[in-house]
């Protein structure tokens, strides 16, 4: 019971499938007190899977393209907690255009959506909980590795650098309140996410074929471990990492690399 007594927000739980889903399965399994976020027709695939968890969630209206809704969401869970120990952000998007291999073609309006959703996000989330973390806490981003591009991955993999960048600057600026902030860089998985991006399950067979521990990527629970134990307090001097969570993949260089 690693998060007993925690008090957690869990954004982008879509389906059953969504790691962020077995991040609050888990949670709760685990002892923590629970609350999600979701927003607009995505709330009825948040709501439908959330009765799927062990305990019943409350759900927090949530767009991050509306400042309001972060000012909200921090009124919302002081009323109903007071305070905050830890938060999962699960949350990106990148419009058609920035997918799919035609790097170039992608003009600034939709690059700019997906720069917001996918990584200025995650400091506008930190700034709606930071007021309830007074005795510290831990924040945890799901990222996927920006060290190199993907095939297809395009100006989300340009995002996701953002996003590891944004996570260091607030490591910095938060530590001296004792809070946290990690991402856990995962393999592919079959998620609604990963499905919006063409060919980007293709990697899965590669995953598999190189992890020196081999990769399931029908099973989100190894990655949704590595977040609860971030968002515990067994990790208490652990701020500004990137915690691969993906079969050692990223430790192993490829045949061409080699070559």
């Amino acid at each position: 019971m690693i998060l007993e007594g925690k008090r957690i927000v869990v954004t982008g739980v879509l389906t059953e499938a969504s790691i962020a889903f077995s991040v609050a399965r888990m949670a709760q399994e685990q002892g923590a007190d629970v609350a999600l976020t979701s927003f607009g027709r995505a709330r009825r695939l948040t709501e439908h899977s959330a009765r799927r968890l062990p305990r019943p969630a409350e759900i927090y209206e949530l767009d991050v393209t509306q400042d309001g809704h972060f000012e909200d969401l921090t009124a919302a869970l002081a009323d109903r907690w007071g305070g905050v120990d830890g938060v999962l952000h699960a949350i990106g998007f990148a419009p058609e255009t920035c997918l799919g291999g035609e790097f170039l073609a992608a003009g600034w309006d939709d690059v700019a959506v997906a720069l917001r959703v996918s990584a200025y996000s995650l400091k506008a989330l930190a700034g709606a909980v930071l007021p309830l973390m007074k005795e510290g806490g831990s924040i945890v981003a799901l990222d996927f590795d920006a060290r190199q591009s993907w095939p297809s991955y395009d100006w989300m993999g340009v995002a996701k650098a953002a996003l590891e960048s944004v996570a260091r600057y607030l490591a910095r600026d938060l530590g001296s309140l004792g809070v946290r902030v990690n991402l856990v860089s995962a393999g592919p998985l079959q998620t609604m996410a990963a499905r919006g991006v063409p060919g980007f399950l293709d990697l899965s067979g590669a995953w598999a074929d190189r992890a020196p521990m081999g990769w399931n990527s029908a099973d989100a629970d190894p990655v949704a471990a590595t977040c609860v134990a971030l968002l515990s307090d067994w990790l208490p001097v652990t701020t500004g990492e990137i915690v691969h969570a993906d079969g050692g993949f990223h430790s192993v260089a490829s045949a061409r690399s080699q070559a």
